[in-house]
């Protein structure tokens, strides 16, 4: 699919999002990071705070989020962190969001995920990881286009985290069930496919709007221990274990966990280029999509990257969020 070497950079799985953020000065920035008030959200929006950023906390739980900030605004000196409510598997609180946002907006973190034990859904009917996932985060970054659009016109360039998971291996994207009406409940399959859809939004959203001065890429965080795994039900634990002993991933601090995310929202490789997938900190190379995820870890597949699916995705997810 692609000849080129990856994008690589000074950092690695072992590096934490302080040593990417230091010297990186982000005064005046202006920033979003969803899921803020957990796990790796909290973790990018201290280190981006701490940098310089004026940092907005889009959170469901609005009281954990005024705990988040203000332990940020305690341990970096910085200013507090803004706080706002946002429930990606509600559109009208993402469209209330994104409406009430003022000026321009230079870095969006679509962080926040959810993983079920079973089958959930929206008031919609849409099956509730891809609609939180994908769905949510694709309405939140359409409905703040034009504020990324102002934000790269002031300061040379926007950009957009979208964080995908080693787990879109397992699955690409069923364009004749998105929402298990027919197949099978299976909450692995189905978060898998949110996940792909994570990547897939990075590829076209770069290539509808880099001419806007906005870049998304996709990341990989890599195992984390966190609360979204709360909702595992006894067979997922074990897959994840098993997952764990074939030497698929080894856990990560939550330091290191957020360390790609900040890659691709400060690093100066990624300051024009999107439509990439990153795990350990650097561009992943591509695999086939019959690879073994054992004897990968690392990669991504064909199906999370490729143009046309990217294409036909938002197409999709544009004609279901009109209805």
């Amino acid at each position: 699919m692609d000849a080129r070497e990856p994008v690589s950079t000074p950092f690695n799985a072992s590096s934490t999002a302080d040593e990417v953020v230091r010297g990186v000065d982000l005064t005046g920035v202006r920033a979003i990071v969803t899921g803020a008030s957990s796990g790796i959200g909290v973790e990018t929006a201290r280190v981006l705070a701490g940098a310089g950023a004026e940092v907005t906390l889009a959170v469901r739980d609005t009281n954990a989020g005024d705990g988040v900030a203000e332990a940020i605004a305690r341990s970096t000196g910085g200013i507090r962190p803004r706080v706002a409510r946002l429930d990606l598997a509600d559109r009208a609180t993402v469209t209330r969001f994104a409406d009430a946002w003022g000026g321009p907006l230079h870095l969006l973190i679509n962080n926040a995920g959810v993983v079920t034990g079973g089958l959930e859904r929206t008031r919609e009917g849409w099956e509730l990881q891809f609609a939180t996932n994908h769905l949510g985060h694709f309405a939140l970054a359409n409905g703040l286009h034009d504020a990324l659009a102002l934000g790269a016109a002031d300061r040379d360039g926007a950009r957009i985290v979208s964080v995908s998971s080693t787990a879109h291996m397992r699955s690409g994207i069923d364009f004749d069930d998105l929402h298990f009406e027919r197949r099978d409940y299976d909450p692995q399959l189905a978060y898998a496919q949110s996940k792909t859809a994570n990547s897939l939004f990075a590829v076209e959203a770069t290539r509808l709007w880099a001419s806007d001065g906005i870049v998304a890429n996709a990341v990989n965080p890599g195992g984390v221990a966190t609360g979204l795994q709360r909702n595992f039900t006894a067979r997922q634990k074990e897959s994840l274990d098993a997952a764990e002993a074939a030497g698929v991933f080894t856990y990560k601090t939550v330091e290191q966990g957020a360390a790609t995310s900040v890659v691709a929202a400060t690093a100066p490789e990624f300051a024009h280029s999107g439509g990439h997938y990153l795990d350990d900190a650097r561009e992943a190379y591509i695999v086939p999509n019959d690879a073994d995820l054992a004897q990968h870890p690392h990669g991504v597949k064909e199906w999370a990257l490729d143009p046309a699916t990217a294409e036909r995705l938002w197409t999709v997810s544009a004609d279901l969020l009109r209805t």
